[in-house]
């Protein structure tokens, strides 16, 4: 028979999920010729149902009796965790998820799972190795959240290889490691801290990043996408509708286009306190443009409303890099760039809370 049947002491669901529960599985074993004549077996175990057997069954039976993708089938049942996952990463990450999200999973497989893994065949990996993978991340002195990460990617990548039938269980999802948090969040600041800190950026270059990340909740791309199309000072309101694009190449002059925002777009107000910030940035990029003409240098009209003072884009990695640098010079929390968002912003409503009213209170 191509299937048969077996008890088990532990069943797992039809998406790999041990039950608890004792019950039947059933395996799929088929005769076939090689092309060299050879007689073997093909066998794939632990189908949930008899409907998913019989649909394997079939598919492989048609796979078997055509020699071209017999080779195939062998060297996909010989493939290794590497192989897999970065097959995986430019077939799916690349073209499914956001840029910033595609180059995170390509690292954190690059650092902190191949170098573990890499080697073992897919289908002979155990969550026992998995949670060995874990532990030595751990024990190299890295964070939990890291090790974290690395569960986080594999899962979602074995889960795709047990829906392909590439495996039959997710060794991720079964691994028995838990992990703690390794620090805490540092707090937001309070509405007198960054009355402090807007006071102590007044005139450089970290004034308007400042002013639209403490005040108005913005993300840190979305400051440096900024346009001054997009800003209406005649009706004091200005529109987030884009960003700046991810992993802008160094030394880029000139931004052709935009990025989406992470969120859908939203407008946001021009108040009493933050309309001066505007105009003086707006009076302050005229002067940069004016003299760069006089001085015979090229001024790269982005448009931007925050830039480099040749009118070139800022990248997002000196943003975080810098700030942290800024914190410590002026003797402040250190916080990231992000963190200045958090006070302002209701992720479950999706409503912008402005901060404007309590900033008022402490001055």
């Amino acid at each position: 028979m191509a299937i048969s049947t077996r008890q088990v002491k532990n069943k797992r669901d039809s998406n790999g999920v041990l039950t608890g529960r004792p019950g039947t599985v059933y395996d799929v074993n088929i005769k076939y010729t090689a092309p060299n004549g050879e007689k073997k077996t093909y066998s794939k175990k632990g189908f949930p149902t008899k409907k998913e057997a019989t649909q394997h069954e079939a598919e492989m039976k048609a796979k078997l009796h055509n020699p071209g993708q017999i080779a195939s089938i062998a060297s996909q049942r010989k493939q290794t965790v590497a192989s897999y996952l970065n097959e995986w990463v430019e077939s799916y990450a690349r073209v499914n998820l956001r840029p910033s999200t595609y180059d995170g999973y390509k690292r954190t497989i690059a650092n902190y799972i191949t170098p573990y893994i890499g080697g073992v065949a897919l289908n002979q990996l155990t969550p026992a190795m998995v949670g060995k993978m874990f532990q030595q991340i751990i024990d190299k002195g890295l964070k939990p959240s890291t090790a974290a990460g690395a569960k986080r990617v594999l899962s979602v990548a074995l889960s795709h290889a047990r829906k392909y039938r590439y495996i039959e269980t997710n060794a991720a999802k079964d691994t028995l490691t838990k992990f703690g948090k390794s620090d805490k969040t540092p707090d937001p600041y309070t509405p007198e801290q960054v009355k402090a800190l807007m006071q102590r950026v007044e005139g450089t270059v970290w004034e308007m990043p400042v002013i639209l990340g403490g005040l108005y909740g913005m993300r840190r791309s979305e400051i440096l996408g900024l346009r001054w199309r997009n800003v209406d000072l005649e009706n004091n309101t200005f529109d987030v509708s884009e960003q700046l694009p991810f992993k802008v190449p160094p030394k880029t002059k000139v931004i052709e286009e935009m990025a989406p925002p992470k969120s859908n777009g939203r407008k946001l107000p021009i108040t009493e306190l933050a309309r001066p910030f505007f105009l003086k940035q707006f009076a302050m990029q005229e002067a940069q443009r004016e003299q760069a003409e006089k001085d015979g240098k090229p001024y790269y009209d982005n448009d931007l409303v925050v830039a480099k003072p040749d009118g070139s884009p800022i990248s997002a990695s000196w943003v975080s890099s810098q700030f942290g640098k800024l914190l410590e010079d002026l003797d402040m929390p250190h916080i990231r760039f992000h963190d200045l968002r958090h006070p302002y912003v209701k992720p479950t409503t999706k409503k912008f809370i402005t901060f404007f009213e309590v900033f008022r209170a402490a001055s």
